[in-house]
């Protein structure tokens, strides 16, 4: 009798499993979802905000709320089914109405859905970054009492060049000491600041950012590395630097390749062709391909290097060759090549 009676209470639970299963594999295989909808200019929209942290079952219920998906159960198959709803960012995100799940996805990914973003370009100065913070909504008083008690990384005492290069956009309520802390944060979490932080050698961490900054500057990406060893190779010779963009951050200005002789005679410590060494900080914010180029100079005993027409760059010891390259970036800028 009792043999019969664990042998009932076994099939129960089995019973019991099996219809738990049917019931949870039913449930997900009949998420309700929009169809792809076909949008344009005057389809219907709302503004949801994604707080940080967010799994992706809270994003849907989010959603689903808003009326942008049809159930959060939608989008959490698909949120799970692609790695890249990590990247969804926390904040305003502008998204239609009645759409499908995936399209939900895609519309959160989208820069350009999330209203207010603030972008960080690469080489980005601090000033500009504090012009994007107030266009975000900031005071001017907010922002230069954010900039007074920002938690750095031990050894700085300068925030530019920590403001990693990045699109932000923040919940709402959030203060704009987070905001540029997180700015900040960023960078102690990358893993090309974590290698600058904590690099052992002959630069400290500080001087290496500021020679990513000057390599974000003046070269392009496939040139970094082989201006972060100019660089290395003056300092170590005592040679001035002599390069435009520590003039051109004095002065503000972007974009203009001749620089006259009396930007050159500017008495600021930023200016290396009147000081000796490096800046005292970084002329602005540089991104992981700079920093890495910072730590990982190219092998090369080159002195000098000159953009002679877009896209050439040349590398030379030589200052006789450096001259002669000279002589044909001049000849191609008056006839009109870097316009």
């Amino acid at each position: 009798m009792k043999a019969f009676v664990r042998v009932a209470v076994a099939f129960v639970i089995i019973a019991a499993l099996t219809f738990a299963i049917h019931s949870a594999r039913s449930q997900v295989s009949s998420a309700p979802d929009f169809s792809t909808a076909t949008l344009d200019a005057k389809s219907a929209s709302v503004v949801v905000e994604v707080p940080a942290g967010a799994s992706g079952s809270q994003v849907g219920e989010i959603l689903f709320r808003a009326g942008v998906v049809k159930s959060s159960l939608a989008y959490f198959r698909v949120a799970v089914a692609n790695s890249s709803s990590s990247k969804v960012a926390p904040g305003a995100h502008q998204l239609n109405l009645e759409i499908s799940a995936r399209q939900a996805l895609d519309q959160l990914l989208d820069p350009t859905r999330i209203p207010n973003l603030i972008k960080i370009n690469e080489g980005g100065w601090n000033s500009e970054v504090v012009a994007s913070l107030i266009k975000y909504g900031f005071t001017q008083v907010e922002v230069n009492k954010a900039f007074k008690n920002l938690v750095l990384p031990k050894g700085f005492s300068n925030s530019e060049g920590l403001l990693f290069p990045a699109q932000y956009t923040f919940p709402k309520a959030t203060t704009a000491l987070q905001a540029v802390q997180a700015m900040v944060n960023r960078f102690r979490s990358e893993k090309s600041g974590q290698q600058l932080l904590s690099s052992k050698g002959k630069y400290s961490a500080q001087q290496l950012l500021v020679i990513a900054s000057i390599v974000q500057a003046e070269g392009d990406t496939k040139d970094f590395a082989k201006v972060s060893r100019v660089i290395r190779n003056r300092l170590e010779i005592s040679m001035p630097l002599q390069l435009d963009s520590t003039v051109h951050y004095i002065k503000k200005v972007r974009g203009q390749i001749f620089l006259s002789t009396n930007s050159t005679l500017i008495n600021s410590a930023y200016n290396t062709y009147k000081h000796y060494g490096l800046p005292p900080s970084p002329i602005g914010n540089p991104g992981s391909a700079a920093i890495n180029a910072a730590l990982n100079p190219e092998l090369g005993d080159w002195l000098f290097f000159i953009t002679v027409a877009p896209g050439d760059t040349r590398f030379t010891r030589s200052s006789d060759e450096f001259l002669t390259w000279k002589a044909l970036y001049e000849k191609n800028r008056k006839a009109g090549a870097f316009n």
